[in-house]
C-alpha cells in the first residue's frame, strides 16, 4: 500500500479507540478509523510506516450484516458523534466489552471479569452538549450543531439528534433561527474574524434546571433579543441560567476570557443519591446522570467497607464520588486542578450537611504531599490521558491496600495498571459501564489490591 492512495477492503474486529482492521483483496491490511466490523469500505491511506498501515474512512460501500438498527439518527453518518447507532444496542454491548477485554486481557491475563453494565437510557441520556457555529457547506447560511464526520470546519445542524432531549433540540434549532436572521457572522477558525463560536448547553436531567452559555468574541453584539426568545421558549425543563462568555483565543475551545449573567443565575442544580449539586459552567459532571449512578454504586461495592477509613478520592471533580462515599467513610480528602470544580464541590458539601469531606485545589503531584492524613483507600478518576508518572509513583508509594481507578479512556488504564503490576497490586476484579449509547467510548471500573499472590 502507498500512502495517499485510495483502497477497498472489509472491516474486521474493532480495537479501542475505535481502530478497525481492515484487509484488502490481496490480503493487505490497515487500521482506519470509523469502520464498522463486516462493512466494506474505501479508504485513503495516511500513514506508512514499518509496513503498518493506517487510514481514513472515505465512505461505506456494502453495510454490515450487523447493522439491523431499525430507529437510527437521520443525522447518523454525517454527524461525528455516533458511531454505532446502527448496531442493535445488546451488539453496541458486545463490541464494546470485546475492546476493553483485549486491552486488559493483555496486561494482566488472569482477574474476575464483571462484564458491562448498560446505560439506565439510550436515548436523551445526555445532560450536557457543546454546539460549534459555522456552516455546512462552504459560503453557506449559519449552521448551529456538531462538526461532519471527518471533518474539522463543517457543521451538521443536529436538530433531531437522539442522544439530547426536545429541550436541547429546541434550543439549538431556535438559536441558529434567531442569529440566521440577524446575519451574524460566525468565527472563522482560520481567518480569525467572525463572532459566534460556541453554545454549550447543561441539564439537570431530575431538577430540570437549564443553563445556556453563548460563547462569543467580543466584537460587540446586543443580546437583549435572543434572551427574550430563549425565555419564551415552551421547554420541558426550565432555563434557570443564561450566560454571555467571552472568549477571544484562537484556540478552538470552549471557554471564557470573561462572563456575563444575562438571566438568572451562573449554576444550575443537579440529583443524585438524594444528594444536590451545583454545576457551573465548566465544571466537571459525568454527561449520563443516570450512568453515574450505576458508576458510583460499583465503586462503593468495589471500595468495600469504608467505616473508620480515610479515602482519598483523587481528579475529584465536582466532588461527586466524594460526597456519595462520605457518609460511611470517616473522612473523605478530594484533589481537583480545577479551582471552579473545587469550589462547586466545597459549596456542594456545605450544601448536602456533609461534615467529613475536604477538598483541595491543585496538581494531584504536588497537592498530595501536602496532606498529613494518610489514606486507607484510593479512588482515582483522572482524565483522558490518564495519570502522569511522577504523580502515580507518588500513589503508589502509600501502599494502601485497596484503589479503585475509573477510566474514561481503557487505553490510559492499561498503561496505568503495569505500573500497578510492577509495584505489587493485582486488579482483582474489572467492569465496563455504557455511560454513551451509540458512540464508541466507555467506561472501565478496575478494583486494584494489594496481593502479591496471582489470582487463581
Amino acid at each position: 500500500m502507498k500512502k495517499g492512495q485510495i483502497y477497498q477492503g472489509v472491516a474486521g474486529d474493532i480495537k479501542f479507540p475505535n481502530r478497525t482492521v481492515v484487509t484488502t483483496e490481496e490480503g493487505e491490511v490497515c487500521i482506519v478509523p470509523n469502520a464498522i466490523t463486516g462493512q466494506k469500505v474505501e479508504f485513503r491511506v495516511t500513514k506508512s510506516r514499518n509496513n503498518k498501515y493506517e487510514g481514513q474512512l472515505l465512505q461505506v460501500l456494502e453495510r454490515s450484516e450487523i447493522e439491523t438498527a431499525r430507529d437510527v439518527c437521520p443525522h447518523f453518518g454525517i454527524c461525528g458523534g455516533c458511531l454505532y447507532q446502527s448496531i442493535p444496542y445488546i451488539q453496541q454491548l458486545r463490541i464494546k466489552e470485546f475492546q476493553v477485554r483485549q486491552l486488559l486481557d493483555d496486561v494482566q491475563p488472569v482477574y474476575k471479569w464483571e462484564g458491562i453494565k448498560a446505560s439506565p437510557s439510550q436515548y436523551a441520556y445526555r445532560n450536557k452538549m457543546e454546539y460549534s457555529f459555522g456552516n455546512e457547506t462552504v459560503d453557506g447560511p449559519l449552521t448551529v450543531g456538531l462538526h461532519r464526520r471527518n471533518g474539522f470546519y463543517d457543521i451538521v445542524p443536529v436538530k433531531d439528534c437522539r442522544i439530547v432531549d426536545d429541550d436541547f433540540r429546541q434550543i439549538l434549532t431556535i438559536t441558529q433561527m434567531y442569529f440566521r436572521a440577524l446575519n451574524v457572522p460566525f468565527y472563522h477558525k482560520l481567518k480569525h474574524t467572525g463572532i459566534l463560536r460556541h453554545l454549550l448547553v447543561r441539564k439537570g436531567l431530575k431538577t430540570g434546571e437549564i443553563m445556556v452559555g453563548l460563547v462569543t468574541t467580543s466584537d460587540g453584539l446586543e443580546l437583549s433579543g435572543y434572551v427574550e426568545t430563549l425565555t419564551s421558549l415552551n421547554l420541558q425543563g426550565k432555563i434557570v441560567s443564561l450566560l454571555h462568555m467571552i472568549n477571544d483565543n484562537p484556540a478552538d475551545m470552549v471557554q471564557a476570557d470573561r462572563m456575563e449573567i444575562l438571566y438568572g443565575t451562573d449554576h444550575i442544580y443537579e440529583e443524585m443519591f438524594d444528594l444536590r449539586f451545583k454545576i457551573t459552567p465548566f465544571s466537571f459532571f459525568q454527561t449520563n446522570t443516570y450512568g453515574a449512578e450505576v458508576i458510583y454504586n460499583t465503586v462503593r461495592n468495589y471500595l468495600g467497607s469504608t467505616n473508620d477509613t480515610k479515602v482519598y478520592d483523587l481528579y475529584s471533580g465536582t466532588g461527586t464520588i466524594a460526597q456519595v462515599l462520605s457518609p460511611a467513610a470517616k473522612k473523605v480528602i478530594g484533589v481537583e486542578i480545577v479551582e471552579e470544580a473545587v469550589e462547586a464541590a466545597r459549596e456542594n458539601t456545605r450544601m448536602n450537611g456533609l461534615t467529613n469531606c475536604e477538598f483541595l485545589c491543585g496538581d494531584v503531584l504536588k497537592v498530595i504531599d501536602e496532606i498529613e492524613e494518610k489514606p486507607d483507600m484510593i479512588i482515582l478518576d483522572p482524565p483522558r490521558e490518564g495519570i502522569a508518572p511522577k504523580a502515580l509513583t507518588k500513589i503508589i508509594s502509600y501502599g494502601v491496600d485497596r484503589i479503585v481507578y475509573i477510566s474514561c479512556k481503557p487505553t490510559s488504564l492499561a498503561r496505568d495498571l503495569k505500573a500497578f503490576l510492577e509495584a505489587g497490586y493485582v486488579m482483582e476484579r474489572a467492569c465496563a459501564v455504557d455511560m454513551f449509547v451509540g458512540t464508541q467510548n466507555i467506561e472501565v471500573i478496575a478494583q486494584l489490591t494489594k496481593n502479591d499472590t496471582v489470582l487463581e
